[in-house]
């Protein structure tokens, strides 16, 4: 564990972190992070469209959306990496829109690593220490445990080109954590590891951050990794923030069309509302107050149950009839896929296993799901 130093150990303190020292002190209870009406625009293209943030102590929060959706951006203006066009950043309660990256109590795990090549492994994590002007026995040592969570043991001594890429994103994360930031900021900071260290280093984040109560915002457009680490998830598209929340109502009720299908896997079933009752293209009728006009009815595929004839399932509140073209097993559940009558294909995740032994490519199906298992939400172009 990187835990925090006695203040007899640390450097003398910035007017930056004299000023913050008062504000704790005080027990000021507002957000740690607090970003207000922040834009950036890069001449007629708007890259952060003006949004309110705000994050608070020991939250770990993941900016999640596709390429080009400007949650990089985002990212690096709370790091002082970009300037805003327009909008205020606070950081324990103060302004910090103006300040350099140095100058705040943050600290970027650069996407490309961002290594000094001509330094050894011990002397790139220690870098910002020695900035600091630490005592060399306490830099050392906060070295040392550094390189021992990030798994490169032993490593201190190797130059920066002898490494791999998985190896070089690893001695990243480790000088960003060995600095003890307020905010630690990640941008894709496990691209470059193969699969079973991605995980190992998802557990020693949990970690860290579990232990240390620090606050991390990482950005990422792996929904798996978002809602693998992160206590609460910012769903970004075309430089808006679409959707808010903790995993779980990220996943179970998504607010848009963008997210329900961006956010694991969906069904969705196209419809009109008239007079607060939907009616699907493939057939039944929801009950669902709104505004008249287009919307999708959104199903996850493991809400949805299948079985065989297509008067199976009577005690679905829906269903709808089709043929099964495969079943894909899964390990733990068996992917089906239907093709309805209206001519739609959905899918199902069953775990019921049994099933796949007595239902057969080009069987007729019924596939049906229960009033609370669904999401009314607009239709949405794309």
């Amino acid at each position: 564990m990187l835990d925090y130093p006695s203040a007899a150990v640390r450097a003398p303190l910035s007017a930056y972190e004299a000023e913050r020292a008062t504000l704790v002190e005080k027990a000021e209870p507002a957000p740690l992070v607090e970003l207000a009406g922040i834009r950036k625009s890069y001449g007629s293209v708007e890259a952060v469209h003006p949004l309110d943030l705000t994050i608070r102590k020991g939250e770990f929060v993941a900016i999640l959306g596709p390429s080009g959706c400007g949650k990089t951006t985002l990212l690096r203006m709370i790091g002082g990496f970009a300037q805003p066009s327009a909008g205020t950043i606070r950081i324990g309660g103060l302004d910090v829109t103006a300040l350099p990256p140095e100058r705040r109590p943050t600290n970027l795990v650069f996407q490309g690593y961002g290594l000094f090549p001509h330094m050894t492994v011990a002397q790139n994590i220690g870098y910002g220490l020695a900035i600091r002007k630490t005592p060399r026995a306490e830099k050392q040592r906060r070295v040392e445990e550094a390189m021992a969570l990030v798994r490169l043991e032993g490593f201190g001594d190797r130059p920066i080109a002898k490494l791999s890429g998985g190896q070089a994103q690893r001695v990243a994360l480790a000088r960003a954590l060995v600095m003890r930031p307020d905010v630690l900021l990640l941008d894709e900071p496990l691209g470059a590891l193969d699969l079973k260290l991605r995980r190992a280093m998802q557990e020693e984040l949990r970690r860290i951050h579990r232990e240390t109560g620090g606050t991390f915002v990482f950005v990422t457009h792996d929904q798996a990794e978002a809602m693998d680490l992160a206590t609460r998830i910012c769903v970004m598209a075309r430089g808006r923030v679409v959707q808010d929340g903790d995993p779980e109502t990220i996943y179970s009720s998504p607010a848009t069309m963008f997210v329900s299908t961006f956010i694991g896997e969906a069904n969705l079933f196209a419809g009109q509302r008239c007079g607060g009752v939907v009616t699907l293209g493939a057939g039944p009728t929801i009950p669902d107050p709104g505004e008249d006009g287009p919307v999708v009815c959104v199903v996850r595929p493991e809400r949805l149950w299948i079985d065989a004839g297509v008067e199976a399932l009577s005690e679905c509140a829906f269903r709808l009839a089709g043929v099964l073209e495969s079943a894909v097993f899964l390990g733990p559940f068996v992917n089906y896929t239907v093709r309805l009558d209206g001519g739609e294909s959905v899918t199902v995740s069953s775990r019921e296993i049994g099933l796949r032994t007595r239902l057969n490519a080009g069987d007729r199906v019924a596939v049906g799901w229960s009033i609370s298992d669904h999401r009314v939400l607009p239709h949405e172009a794309p």
